[in-house]
């Protein structure tokens, strides 16, 4: 494919990294993931400072990420959790990606800090590349990266 074959403005992965490519944003994410919902524990968990932690969180509940949910302690006033939407559930596997390739290359003594394995069978879980007729691949030379005007032209 040429380079010249595809409107990189359009790219997806930069729109991606728009909306969850920061640090911060990320590791809220790996923390939503882990069932953290209140700002409190995001911030012992992260070590974030409140600022930032406050913007990442307000990028993730404009962008559709994470929805915010009312909710009061007794005697307390009303304060906020952050919940996953659809939306933020779809990026599971990105993170799951991130996860594999870190504790490929930068675990301590090849030793992962954390597994991750199906609640029915206890078996580990593991990403891959699976063509649309179940075929797995083995990495990107197995892929032909098709622009989608091409794409539509030829069928």
């Amino acid at each position: 494919m040429s380079n010249a074959s595809w409107d990189r403005s359009r790219c997806s992965v930069a729109g991606t990294l728009a909306v969850v490519g920061e640090k911060w944003s990320l590791l809220v994410l790996r923390e939503a993931f882990l069932g953290v919902r209140r700002f409190a524990d995001f911030q012992r968990q992260l070590g974030a400072p409140k600022a930032v932690l406050t913007d990442r969180l307000a990028t993730l509940v404009d962008q559709g990420v994470l929805r915010r949910v009312p909710y009061q302690a007794e005697g307390e006033r009303q304060r906020h959790e952050y919940r996953l939407t659809a939306k933020g559930i779809d990026l599971y596997p990105t993170l799951v990606a991130l996860m594999q390739w870190g504790d490929k290359y930068l675990a301590d003594d090849g030793v992962p800090p954390l597994a991750l394995e199906h609640r029915d069978c206890g078996c580990p879980v593991h990403l891959g590349l699976v063509c649309a007729a179940g075929h797995q691949l083995s990495g990107p030379r197995e892929v032909h990266p098709v622009p989608q005007s091409s794409a539509a032209s030829a069928g």
